[in-house]
Formats: C-alpha cells, structure tokens, sequence
C-alpha cells in the first residue's frame, strides 16, 4: 500500500553515535517511570515498542522489571509518515525485546532489525501472534480488543521466558491488565447488544476491527477508504457514493481518522455535520490525556455509543 511504504528508514551509518544519540532528547518516547535498574540492582529488560499503544500494554505486564521505549507516540502526526532516525536505530540494536506490530504497518522496524546483530533479541510481531497474514489484511490491530489479551499474554511469556525468576509478577499483571480491559469489552458489548446492524461509515479502516466487534455495519465504499489510507484521492465514483450515505441519511455515524485528514475527508465531516450525522474522530496513536491503552480505547467505545444514542 503506498502510503504505507512511505514509511521511510533514517540511519546513520556510524553505530557509535546512534548509540550516543539514543539518549538525547526529542527521539523514542521512553517510560518515564523507566530506569536502567531495578531496586534490586537487577538489570531490567529493554523493550522496544514500534507504537505506543503497544509499549503501554508490555509497560503494564512487565512492571518495574521492564524499560520501554516506544517509537511511534505523536498523536498529531500521520503515523504512517513516521521517520525513523539514529536513536530509534540504536534503541533497536540495543533491545532486549522488540514488538513490532507487522501486516505491513511498521516495515521500519525490520529494516531496523537487520541493521544489527543480537542473537539474545526476542522479536515479537503482533501481526504474527493474531494469525493476520493477508497482504491486504487491515494493519490497525490494536483496535481488535476482543483479541489484545491474546497480545499480552504473548507478551507476559516472553517476559517470563527472559526472566523466570519474575514470572509470577508478569503473570499478576497480565491478570490486572485484563480486568481492566473488562470496561472496553463492556462498552462495545453495550454498542452490540443495542445498535447490532447499525450502518455507520468512516474515512478509513483505522477501527474497523472495533465497529466490527461491536456488530456495526459499515457502509463506506471500499475504493473510498482504500483510496484515503493509502493517501491519495478517491475517484469521483466513489466519492459520489460515500457523499450519498451521508446526504442521504443512510448511516447513522461518521468516524474519520483526525490523525490523516485531507479536504475529502473534511468534505465528508462538513456534510454529515449538515446533515445532523455525529461524527466521531479516533486516533491511530493515543493522545496523552489517556494513560493506559485501555482509557483510550476505553473513550473512543463510549464516545461511539453515545453518538449512535443521539
């Protein structure tokens, strides 16, 4: 997909100043709760996150025995415009654990990957761990929820095969992560059991996978989202398709992806807007008013349910 092979690769050749860099500011987000030792004097596990939202969950299993460093973190940027650069490169090479999320979303990483040699990285693909394998599969995963304690249970035994003594710990916080997945689960049970069948439309499949765990049926031409996604202009057919859902009252509910709009889309928002459609934005990066991937998604579920109730 064109937009996603615009992620483009930065490294510098020298390996020694990527090394240096990786501590200066304005790179890879880092937990700030991260340090390079425990209280123990234990050595905590270096993990790299390709995305926040998946360095918030290993956060969470991993506790005080893991340091995140998460690449993909601005919420006002295109993610699939994201550079990676000599500190990214180095917090790689230098990584206990890597998660990438694969079906394409984060070619990056892999290029990071065989830049360096390290027999003892554990490299986890999350595409890889939820059997998503189709090329043209929808690379948005962590909006699968029902499926994302698949992920962190991924994620708790390859901590606790790094870190046996621990296992327990991990096991714990895999528990607490999951009873506070419990609300989201809820929220999209309560979208499901009231609105099952609903038509809604939205820019592009960024939360496909929610709408459809939800039982929500979506309306927008393909061609349309294809086209948005990979960045360029839908063609005047199926523009004049997803212009006459809207106008034509056929759906009750627009999302649109505030992290990748372009005058169609906004277009699109203006007429449902007109037409008293809601119209509800979802990110594709957590804002940071929301701590946890679960308060996001948490928001985005009710914010659904509350605009499908009027």
């Amino acid at each position: 997909m064109a937009r996603l092979q615009n992620l483009r690769l930065v490294i510098l050749p020298l390996v020694a100043l990527a090394a240096v860099l990786v501590g200066c500011s304005g790179g890879p987000s880092t937990d700030p709760a991260a340090t390079t030792v425990t209280g123990a004097g234990l050595r905590q596990i270096r993990i790299v996150a390709a995305a926040s939202f998946w360095g918030s969950i290993a956060s969470q299993i991993g506790g005080d025995r893991v340091a995140v460093t998460s690449l993909i973190t601005d919420p006002s940027a295109d993610p699939h415009l994201f550079e990676s650069d000599a500190q990214s490169a180095a917090a790689i090479a230098q990584a206990d654990m890597v998660i990438a999320n694969g079906a394409g979303y984060d070619d990056f990483v892999n290029k990071l990957l065989g830049a360096s040699s390290n027999p003892s990285r554990t490299v986890l693909s999350v595409a890889e761990v939820l059997g998503v394998s189709d090329s043209d599969a929808n690379p948005h995963l962590w909006y699968d929820v029902p499926r994302i304690p698949l992920v962190a249970k991924a994620i708790e035994q390859a901590l606790a095969t790094k870190d046996p003594a621990n296992a327990a710990l991990f096991s714990e916080n895999l528990a607490r992560f999951e009873a506070d997945l419990e609300p989201v689960l809820s929220a999209i049970s309560d979208i499901r059991n009231t609105y099952s069948g609903a038509p809604v439309a939205y820019t592009e499949r960024v939360s496909e996978y929610l709408l459809a765990a939800a039982g929500l049926a979506v309306k927008t031409p393909p061609g349309f989202a294809t086209a948005v996604e990979e960045g360029y202009e839908p063609g005047p057919a199926d523009t004049a398709a997803m212009e006459a859902l809207i106008t034509g009252h056929q759906v009750k509910l627009l999302l649109y992806n505030t992290q990748a709009t372009s005058r169609t889309t906004q277009r699109v928002q203006d007429l449902a807007r007109e037409a008293g459609i809601p119209v509800v934005g979802v990110t594709e990066t957590p804002p940071p008013e929301y701590p946890t991937y679960q308060s996001w998604q948490l928001a985005q579920a009710r914010a659904i349910l509350q605009a499908l109730g009027g």
